[in-house]
Order: C-alpha cells, then sequence, then structure tokens
C-alpha cells in the first residue's frame, strides 16, 4: 500500500502519542530519543497535539544547567474511548480516558445459540450505552470505539469475513453496530487487541518481536515483529489455531481436522476431561467459563483429576507454542485472554516444560514464556487503541501539514471507521462493573 504524506503524519502522531501515555510526563528530546524521529518533527507533532487537546504542557524538568526541558502529559480528559470485547461467551466493553484509564466497565453474556448478528449487535449496544451513561460522559467527548470480533476480519470495509464459532461468513458488522452507536467504529480482531495491549502496557513493551498468544473459546497468536503489530497481506496473520496438530485428529469449526484450537481452546478443554473422566463433577457440559473455573479450583486443591487436565492441556499447548518459537524467535511469548488468566501459574509451569522438550535450545533460551500482566480485559485495552487511532486519522484530515519524517510504528495506518447520525443507544439490563 503507498503511504501519503498524511499517512506517515498520523503514525508518527500516534507514536508520539503512545509514548507519552507510556512515560507521562515527558519532554520532547526523550520524545526525540524514544521514537527515532528528529527534534523538529516531535515538537511539531507535540503542537498538534496541544492544539487538539490530547496533551498539556505541565512545566519544566529539573536543570543542572542549560535551558530547563518542557514538559509535556497526556491530558487525560481530553476525550474517552471505547473497547468493545465481542466473544464467543461474552460481550465486555470498557470506556477509557485518553490515558487509558478505565472509567467504566459493563458486560453481557452470550448463551448457547444466541450468535446470531441481531443478537450480538444487541448486546454490544446496551453494553456501549451502559458505559457511557455510568461514567457521565458527554457523547461530543467520545472520540469512538475499537470493536474486535473472534475471526477473520476486513478492517477497512467493516466485515466480519468468516467467524467459524459461529459460521458468520461476510457479516457487515460495522454498520449494523452504527444503527445503534453513534461514534466511529473501528474494528480488528482479538489477536491484534491483545498483541496492540501488551505492546502498549504489558509483558511485550520494550520488546521488538513477541507472540501473545490468546487462549479463550478460540485460539490464535498476536504477532509483533521489528516493534510493529505484523498483521499479514490481508489482516489474517497470527491465525495459529488453525493450523495442524494432531494429523487426522479432532475436527474444528473450520473444517479441517486436528486444528490447535481443537485441543487448547476452551471447547478443547472441556472434551479433554470428558475424555479422562466423564462423570467428573468438574465438567459442566453447557458452561465453558464454569468448567474452565472449576479446573482451576480443582487445580488449587491438587484433584488429580483437574492436574491431568490441565497437564495434558500444557502438553498440547507446548507443542504449538515451541513451532512458534522455532519459527519466528521472539524474546517473549505472552499467555493472554480469560482461559490463561483463570488457570494461571499451574497452566504456565507445564507449558514452559513443554515447550522446553519441543523447541530448539538456541531459541527456547532466548524466549521467556510469561502470562499477561495487563489488570484489565487486554482485548477492550487493545481495541480502544484502534479507536485512538483513528481519531488521530480524523484529526490528520484536518491540520494538513508537511511531511514529519518516516513512519516508527510499524503498522500504525489510518483505518476507516463507521458513524450514524445520533440515535437512542439502547439501555437494556446490563451487568455494570466500576474499574479496579
Amino acid at each position: 500500500m503507498r503511504r501519503t504524506s498524511r499517512d506517515i503524519r498520523t503514525a508518527n502522531r500516534y507514536e508520539v502519542l503512545r509514548q507519552i501515555i507510556a512515560r507521562s510526563p515527558t519532554s520532547r528530546q526523550e520524545l526525540a530519543a524514544t521514537t527515532g524521529l528528529s527534534l523538529a518533527t516531535v515538537a511539531t507533532l507535540v503542537g498538534e497535539l496541544l492544539e487538539l487537546g490530547m496533551l498539556t504542557e505541565v512545566g519544566f524538568e529539573d536543570s543542572a544547567g542549560g535551558r530547563p526541558r518542557g514538559l509535556v502529559a497526556v491530558n487525560a480528559s481530553g476525550g474517552a474511548l471505547i473497547g468493545v470485547d465481542i466473544a464467543e461467551t461474552y460481550v465486555r466493553v470498557e470506556l477509557f480516558d485518553l490515558a487509558l484509564n478505565v472509567l467504566a466497565r459493563a458486560a453481557e453474556d452470550m448463551r448457547p445459540g444466541e450468535s446470531r448478528r441481531e443478537q450480538v449487535v444487541g448486546h454490544v449496544a446496551a453494553a456501549v450505552g451502559s458505559v457511557v451513561s455510568r461514567a457521565g460522559i458527554e457523547d461530543a467527548r467520545v472520540l469512538g470505539g475499537g470493536v474486535s470480533v473472534p475471526g477473520q476480519v476486513d478492517r477497512e470495509g467493516g466485515v466480519s469475513e468468516y467467524a467459524p464459532n459461529w459460521d458468520w461468513h461476510d457479516v457487515p458488522l460495522l454498520d449494523l453496530l452504527a444503527e445503534h452507536i453513534a461514534y466511529p467504529l473501528h474494528l480488528d480482531n482479538p489477536l491484534r487487541a491483545c498483541a496492540v495491549a501488551e505492546l502498549w502496557f504489558g509483558a511485550a513493551r520494550g520488546h521488538g518481536d513477541a507472540v501473545v498468544v490468546n487462549l479463550g473459546t478460540g485460539v490464535g497468536a498476536g504477532l509483533v515483529l521489528g516493534g510493529g503489530l505484523h498483521r499479514g497481506v490481508s489482516n489474517s496473520a497470527g491465525e495459529w489455531g488453525h493450523t495442524t496438530l494432531v494429523l487426522d485428529g479432532r475436527l474444528c469449526h473450520c473444517g479441517n481436522h486436528g486444528c490447535v484450537e481443537t485441543y487448547v481452546g476452551a471447547p478443547g478443554i472441556m472434551l479433554n476431561l470428558r475424555e479422562l473422566s466423564p462423570g467428573s463433577a468438574l465438567l459442566h457440559p453447557e458452561d465453558q467459563t464454569a468448567t474452565i473455573e472449576a479446573l482451576a479450583g480443582g487445580v488449587a486443591v491438587q484433584d488429580p483429576v483437574a492436574l491431568k487436565v490441565v497437564r495434558d492441556t500444557a502438553r498440547y499447548l507446548g507443542a504449538g507454542i515451541s513451532d512458534l518459537v522455532n519459527l519466528l524467535n521472539p524474546e517473549v511469548v505472552v499467555l493472554s485472554s480469560w482461559v490463561a488468566a483463570a488457570l494461571g501459574e499451574p497452566l504456565l509451569k507445564e507449558v514452559r516444560e513443554a515447550v522446553a522438550r519441543h523447541a530448539l535450545p538456541r531459541p527456547f533460551a532466548a524466549t521467556d514464556i510469561v502470562l499477561s500482566p495487563i489488570p484489565t480485559d487486554p482485548v477492550c485495552l487493545g481495541a480502544a487503541t484502534f479507536a485512538l487511532e483513528g481519531a488521530l486519522s480524523t484529526a490528520g484530515q484536518q491540520t494538513g501539514g508537511p511531511k514529519t519524517g518516516s513512519p516508527k510504528t510499524g503498522d500504525h495506518q489510518p483505518t476507516g471507521g463507521r458513524t450514524a447520525p445520533r440515535r437512542n443507544i439502547p439501555t437494556r439490563s446490563s451487568r455494570t462493573t466500576p474499574p479496579s
């Protein structure tokens, strides 16, 4: 794709703002050093962000001599961002200020069979209305929302191209949401959202090459290569959950057999348990979340069935991760999403041992395998950064100006959003929780 000067300026503005959020307050000189941009370029970009109300001047740093350096910080109250995590079993929405602090949360359960497009849209609209109302945020302050949906997506067109667990094909999701939600919306999937969250605030921060393994109902790998998010030529990179782990193995929703997801996704773990102990009290046949939580509780009290299921799951997971370690040679592999969070350290310990058995010694020695340290929903957090990127792109259309250096962000390109005339957002009852 050809990059225009506006694209490059937007990408650089995005990177400068990201660095300020990460290390606020900071000076223009420090920003030039961390981004690799010239001081003149940084000064121009900071000036634009100040004009947009996204930054504020906060005084000067102490100086041992010479001219004091002015400091800038994020203007947290300068706007709000929405992050939407659509998963197979729930919808979660979080509202953030510009410093990406959580202002409000809401969640709605998705029961089995409740995956028709109008049902999913209704859940999202209700939860978005709930967080905005609860936080008391004026509509004008909401800069936009990022929406994550499982499977393969056309981010420019706002289309869910293929969600195998729901058998969705070419669903115009952003257009459907825009009938109920008036804010600009930007679409991607949880692999990219988790990877960006870890790159900004989590275990991938400061690393050039990282893999973020998303363990939920579905499974995949968000890729950070060369310091930037790697999407692939058709925004399909990271579909590691649909690589073959067992020849002629379990049937996957994608139509193939033996995919990684069928052994280490939540339904696969339930099947591991059912095959080992069909009558186990740990098994809740119609409830993935309850089964995973029961397994976690069983491991905590050294239940032999729970221990065996987690160990067997980790063997499959470790074999799959060893392929990623050998192929990509990352600095860090992060286990993320709700299954990894529930099974925690016992799963991590077994996975590390399994990867050590299967990976080549040299790349394994260079790789840390860790749990995500992000305390909030990493998908919501990452999705909110997509909304921030979109807001900066829109602002770039108004500020104009000359090209400001080469992009340093890897893959931060402006994305199209979807908006609609203001309509009443449904206020159907949502489960809402305060930020921690």
